[in-house]
């Protein structure tokens, strides 16, 4: 019988309100039948609803990293509480009869098989489709490709004029200073912000309201932090502008407004679908993660929830990111992620332009248990020297475009408290007796700093894999490190949730 676990189930699910409904659905005996295939790739039940007919529920596992849920219930919701209770039936490990599979699911698989051989066959080279094609379809292609093309230009030159304006502004405050946003109505700068979005420049428009929001800090409390902050912002915002523009001229000269591999791309509005990804050849086949921490983070200057996970490669330690963005407008329409405790088999992994911490996607992945071996491997695959771990994130954070940050997993021979002067502070130290500190840029990783007081084992301080965020305070000058994860032989303790 097969084997599903729960992490599985609250992946599948729209919502934790889906999961509540199922668990109460299966623990209450809603199901008055079960059946599933001899081949175990087929699992289907009758469920008590509210109706005069029982819905008939069912899981197609012929494709294991992408089930096919199907329900007779009117819900709008996939998969609705019905399927997920079922997978709940086969996590408890119910008993399921075993009987043939419907003649309909049969001729459904049937039909998705002939339609992915299609198209596969359709997908050769631009050549042999022509060949295959009418010369009638042959020129509606063509005339459709040209006003793309000519759509994505016009687009560019509205960029172009958007970056215009927002190149004015950013001089005029460098010659003038920030204070002199004190001097003008914000108002003002939050109308441009605004107008911005007409012109396709939701980069420019991010670090514009960021500004803004910095400077409206600033007038309150008059907090240099926040002074600080707006200046860091004026000088990424300035950075992208000028590498945009040039990037834009280039792609209006060469005739070639397409998406590229460049991360400027999707900071101008661009927005990547999977296959686009794939066809650059920023993809990974049979890529093996393993969650490292996660969080969710309000980004108030996009006015937006971003659900964020750090990944390890198991293979060769890389460190991605997922960023799930959640509109405050549209939160009821999309899906919350969560913290994920198994270990992802995906067959394509797609990667977004960028260096370290590059951020990816995938439509479909297998969950597994991780062992013991998995953690020791990506133990292993740890920095094991601090003084280079550093050096990296440097490298990295001196790119105008990139964060101000390093998400990285450093092997530390000790971690602990050490005094200087009358200030005590964490650090962690390397198998050379290098040491960087640990500090938190915010009330919750200022929190992950204390829960190392609280770790089960104090041994765990010893001899293991720190992981977290390298980054330079510009308060010292100085490199530090907030703490997310240990990982130990074992397992990962999150510091963070």
């Amino acid at each position: 019988m097969r084997t599903i676990t729960e992490q599985q189930i609250i992946a599948y699910a729209p919502n934790p309100n889906a999961v509540a409904n199922a668990r109460k659905i299966s623990s209450g005996g809603g199901f008055v039948s079960h059946m599933r295939s001899a081949d175990d790739t087929f699992y289907m039940g009758e469920c008590k609803g509210s109706g005069k007919s029982n819905y008939v529920v069912s899981a197609d596992f012929v494709e294991e990293a992408s089930p096919v849920f199907r329900c007779s219930c009117p819900s709008r919701q996939f998969p609705c509480k019905h399927s997920l209770a079922l997978l709940f039936e086969i996590f408890l490990k119910k008993e399921f009869g075993v009987g043939e599979i419907p003649e309909d699911i049969l001729k459904k698989r049937e039909k998705k098989a002939k339609k992915e051989a299609a198209d596969e066959k359709g997908s050769g080279t631009e050549e042999s489709e022509g060949k295959e094609a009418s010369e009638e379809e042959a020129k509606k292609a063509a005339r459709r490709q040209k006003a793309g093309k000519a759509a994505k230009s016009k687009k560019i030159k509205k960029q172009l004029e958007g970056l215009e304006m927002t190149e004015d502004l950013v001089y005029g405050l460098m010659r003038s200073g920030l204070s002199t946003m004190g001097s003008v109505s914000l108002k003002t700068y939050r109308d441009l912000a605004k107008q911005l979005g007409d012109y396709y420049l939701p980069g420019p428009q991010l670090y514009l309201n960021q500004l803004i929001l910095e400077m409206e800090e600033f007038q309150k409390d008059q907090d240099g932090d926040h002074y600080r902050a707006a200046v860091e912002v004026l000088k990424k915002l300035r950075g992208l502008c000028k590498k945009a523009r040039v990037y834009l001229t280039e792609k209006l000269e060469n005739d070639t407004p397409e998406a590229d591999d460049d991360i400027l791309y999707e900071e101008l509005g661009g927005i990547w679908k999977l296959d686009q990804l794939n066809a650059l050849g920023l993809k990974k086949e049979n890529a093996c993660l393993l969650q490292l921490s996660f969080q969710v983070v309000y980004r108030q200057a996009g006015k937006e929830f971003i659900d964020l996970g750090y990944w390890a490669d198991v293979d060769t330690g890389e460190i991605y990111s997922t960023c799930n963005y959640r509109p405050v407008k549209a939160l009821k329409y999309i899906k919350q992620e969560d913290s994920c405790f198994a270990l992802l088999h995906i067959p394509v992994l797609s990667c977004y332009p960028g260096e370290l911490n590059r951020r990816v996607r995938w439509e479909a992945a297998e969950y597994r248990e991780p062992g013991e071996e998995i953690y020791k491997k990506v133990k292993s695959l740890a920095c094991q020297d601090i003084a280079g771990a550093v050096k990296t994130a440097k490298n990295q954070i001196k790119n105008i475009l990139s964060d101000d940050f390093c998400a990285m997993m450093v092997a530390y021979r000790q971690i602990g408290m050490v005094q200087t002067g009358d200030r005590s502070f964490w650090v962690v130290e390397d198998v050379n007796g290098k040491r960087l500190e640990l500090r938190g840029r915010n009330e919750e990783e200022k929190l992950c700093l204390a829960m190392l007081c609280e770790l089960p084992d104090r041994e765990q301080l010893k001899e293991q894999v720190l992981f977290g965020l390298v980054y330079y305070d510009g308060k010292d000058h100085s490199m530090c490190m907030a703490p997310l994860s240990v990982v130990t032989d074992k397992g990962i303790i999150r510091l963070l949730y």
